[in-house]
Parts: C-alpha cells; sequence; structure tokens
C-alpha cells in the first residue's frame, strides 16, 4: 500500500498524525508547538542537511537541534583522493531554541558559534548555502557560497509513524536535482562547483523519534540524456506500512517504487560493489564506492554511529510507463546509521 497524503495540518490536537502517507510537495503543514510531547523533550529532532556533489569532490552542510544537542557541521570529500574530513561544533540541549523553519520552502537559517558560520537562505528561484570556518581541518580553513537552483519540480514527501510510541513521528523531505553553482575554498585552494556537473539535494526532517533506531538511506542526482535525473531510498524511519520513500526523479516528476532493500558487502562499507534491489524490479542498481564518511559519537548512553558512503551507481531505473533507463557511474551515496539519542 502506497497511500497518497492531501493537504492539512501534520498534527492533530493531541500531537499525533492526522495522515500518514506520502506526497510530492509539502501538503501537510508542521508546527512545533503542535507536538505532543513537551518542548523540553530531548526526542524532538530538527534538522536541514544539504548534499552538493560534483564527480570529483562534494560539501555536505548541516544544522540540527537534536534536543540534547545542537550541531553545526560540515563534511569535504575529495573522491579523487578518496578522502573526507569532517568539522563542526556543537551547543548544548537547544530544545528548540535554533529556530528551525517550520516549512522548507520557506525560512532562513543562520548561526555562528565558536568561528563557525553557516547559513541557508530563500531567494528566488532556489537557496543560497553559506559557510565560513577558517578552523575547519586543523586551520587549513572551509569557506564557500553555492546557490542551488531550484526549477518547479517534485519532492519526496512523507509522513511516518513510530510503532512503538504514538507521539512519535518523521515529517521528511528531500528535495533532490538541484544544480549547483558557486565555490568552496579549502586549505588554499578554490573549487568551482558547476550546474552542469555539480548537484545538490536537501535532507529536512522534523519530528519526535525514538531512542534506539538504525536507518538505511540512498541518494543520487544527475542527469539522464540530459533530463534531471535521480532518486531516493531507505528504510528504518519508522513505520512504513503506509509508504515509503522510495522514488525516482525524471524531468522534474516522481515515479513512486515501493521497497527497495540495500544489500551490504560483507567485506566492510568501503568495499564493493553495494546492490539495490526492489520488490517490483525496477530499481536495480550496483553502487561502487569511493569514501566511507564515517562518524562515531559518543556521550554516556547518547551515541550515533554513522557510515555515508560516497560512490558511483550503475544499473536500471524503470519509470512509471515502464520506460527503463540505464544508469553509469551516477554520482551519489548510501549509509547506515545507527543512533541512541
Amino acid at each position: 500500500m502506497q497511500h497518497r497524503m492531501g493537504p492539512g495540518e501534520l498534527l492533530d490536537a493531541s500531537g499525533r498524525l492526522v495522515e500518514r502517507g506520502w506526497a510530492t510537495q509539502e501538503v501537510r503543514r508542521y508546527a512545533r508547538s503542535a507536538i505532543g510531547a513537551p518542548h523540553d523533550d530531548p526526542a524532538i529532532k530538527e534538522w536541514d542537511y544539504y548534499a552538493i556533489l560534483t564527480p570529483d569532490f562534494g560539501l555536505a552542510l548541516t544544522v540540527a537541534d537534536n534536543g540534547h544537542m545542537g550541531f553545526l557541521g560540515a563534511s569535504w570529500m575529495d573522491f579523487k583522493a578518496g578522502a573526507f574530513v569532517n568539522g563542526g561544533v556543537g551547543t548544548p540541549a537547544p530544545h528548540g531554541a535554533m529556530d528551525m523553519p517550520p516549512s522548507a520552502d520557506a525560512g532562513d537559517i543562520g548561526h555562528e558559534h565558536a568561528g563557525f558560520q553557516i547559513a541557508f537562505r530563500h531567494e528566488k528561484g532556489g537557496r543560497r548555502l553559506t559557510i565560513d570556518a577558517p578552523g575547519f581541518d586543523k586551520g587549513a580553513g572551509l569557506s564557500g557560497e553555492i546557490f542551488l537552483t531550484q526549477p518547479p519540480m517534485d519532492r519526496m514527501v512523507i509522513a511516518t509513524p513510530f510503532a512503538e510510541n504514538p507521539l512519535a513521528f518523521y515529517y521528511n523531505q528531500k528535495v533532490n536535482c538541484m544544480p549547483a553553482r558557486g565555490h568552496v575554498d579549502y586549505a588554499g585552494r578554490r573549487y568551482i562547483f558547476e550546474p552542469s556537473s555539480a548537484f545538490g539535494v536537501l535532507d529536512w526532517g522534523r519530528g519526535v523519534w525514538t531512542f534506539d533506531n538504525t536507518w538505511y538511506w540512498g541518494s543520487a542526482s544527475g542527469r539522464h540524456e540530459g533530463k534531471p535525473f535521480g532518486f531516493n531510498i531507505g528504510y528504518g524511519f519508522g513505520d512504513t506500512s503506509a509508504a515509503s520513500e522510495n522514488v525516482i526523479f525524471h524531468d522534474g516528476k516522481v515515479h513512486k517504487l515501493v521497497d527497495v532493500a540495500f544489500h551490504l558487502p560483507e567485506g566492510g562499507y568501503d568495499t564493493g560493489p553495494w546492490r539495490f534491489t526492489s520488490s517490483d524490479g525496477r530499481f536495480e542498481m550496483s553502487f561502487q564506492p569511493i569514501v566511507d564518511r564515517h562518524a562515531d559519537f559518543r556521550l554516556g548512553e547518547i551515541s550515533s554511529l554513522q557510515h555515508q558512503v560516497f560512490g558511483r551507481f550503475s544499473g536500471t531505473a524503470v519509470l512509471d510507463d515502464g520506460t527503463r533507463l540505464a544508469i553509469r557511474d551516477l554520482i551519489g551515496f548510501a549509509e547506515q546509521v545507527h543512533n541512541r539519542w
């Protein structure tokens, strides 16, 4: 079953999901004040994450209010060298003080802490991302500005409950295939992002989470025979019996998939290839890893073990009308994350 949501409020008067399912636009209105959990409950999580990738290098930027901790983060990936650097700063227990916007389509984000500045701003025709972190990578420094063009197009939207807690939910939007233009200065070198080869994805998440969970997520954006193409695949984000988050993006439209399984290599995250298979045979991909952007955070009972692996996808994607697309060496990522938070 793949239930498609209609418009309205996300949560009812008790803080439960009004409707569970998927959509291609932001049809449900989120409000932190409508959450049924206490306002300072650390289970409330809100984040904006961007990944902007080219065939040779990539940038990931995060602003998150995760209840226990606020986080401003940046990661730089060099696909030619097979290397990455993580950086960021944390703030204790913001509990909503970071003012994360209630919509993915309006409301700007701008934060500075401990010499780390990051901003996500809406402008006509797209989004402007800026980063200034002179202390990144032990003083090598990371700064830059990238504009993501956002033409009229479908996105992946899903509202998911958690079976263990009636007040827990995940409201998520993935905006793929945004052409990127700009630059990043890292360690004394300037890297140019051109819209012909650089594409961004936004992962916009708001919700109340259970304490212990493991998720799988994969994403890629680019072009196929001159048309925008990408996909979003994943599971482990709650009870997806009403709808999965698996979709193909092609020429601005979403093509809905049901279930996609991740088959990880036995030799380790950065060995390969990974394989992906769909229950309906419409998404069959192999994935050759380049670099495992891993992070391991532990503080008492709180922990996050992340393996976000960047690499190249090759295989077949089938559109709703049966058209088969042969995909070769599309840059993207696949991840496994285990959180106790």
